[in-house]
């Protein structure tokens, strides 16, 4: 897999830095499980954090502190700690979505959303106002034009599409602030699904798209 769209710096830094929320650690962690040159960068960031840490004068804990600290770990999605034991081996998901999914694409109960565009959706990861939720879309269906309340990931598990940033295939992430406008198009002859995380909902430029969010909730 040759991975050409990487996480943005700053998304990497805020990672590392553990001020994500649950469901943007959760896309970033499934995106590192799949790109080499990622992890590596977040490895560099972690070594320097350690090293500015070191020159950091100690301060006291406050009490509680420590169940506070074991609290927020709890959430975090590790990509390089061992699979429990009842996680499916030979799934061809990469982790940490696996656990959340049947053991194949073809095999995820898919609903329907639009014409050409089916969803399933991932309530078990904490969104606040926004979503996580796995897209499918037709070839050749389009994704109305629209911007962003917040960040937006969107992670290329199978098949491309095209938009105004550019081509994503799939191990590509397109990492998007609420400055982008795009309008993604389903590009080959397989159905394109991705894993998409957003802060908050999309704003449709057009009419129909916008009635279309008020049912679906997108």
């Amino acid at each position: 897999m040759t991975i050409h769209h990487h996480l943005n710096d700053d998304t990497l830094m805020a990672y590392v830095a553990g001020t994500v929320s649950e469901s943007m650690s959760f896309v970033i962690a499934t995106h590192l499980s799949l790109c080499a040159t990622c992890r590596n960068k977040v490895k560099e960031m972690e070594k320097i954090g350690a090293v500015a840490l070191e020159d950091e004068t100690p301060l006291a804990m406050q009490s509680g502190a420590l169940d506070m600290i074991m609290g927020m770990l709890d959430d975090n999605f590790d990509v390089e700690s061992t699979p429990p034991a009842n996680d499916r081996a030979s799934s061809t998901l990469p982790m940490p979505l696996r656990q959340f999914l049947p053991d194949d694409l073809d095999q995820i109960q898919w609903r329907n959303m639009a014409p050409g565009i089916k969803t399933f959706p991932l309530p078990e990861i904490k969104a606040g106002n926004g979503a996580v939720r796995l897209l499918k879309i037709s070839p050749g269906v389009t994704i109305p034009e629209h911007g962003h309340c917040g960040a937006e990931l969107t992670l290329v598990l199978k098949g491309s599409f095209s938009d105004e940033v550019g081509r994503f295939k799939a191990g590509d992430i397109a990492d998007l602030d609420e400055d982008t406008n795009h309008q993604p198009i389903a590009d080959t002859s397989e159905d394109c699904i991705c894993l998409i995380v957003t802060e908050g909902p999309l704003k449709f430029k057009a009419l129909m798209p916008r009635l279309m969010q008020y049912f679906v909730g997108m």
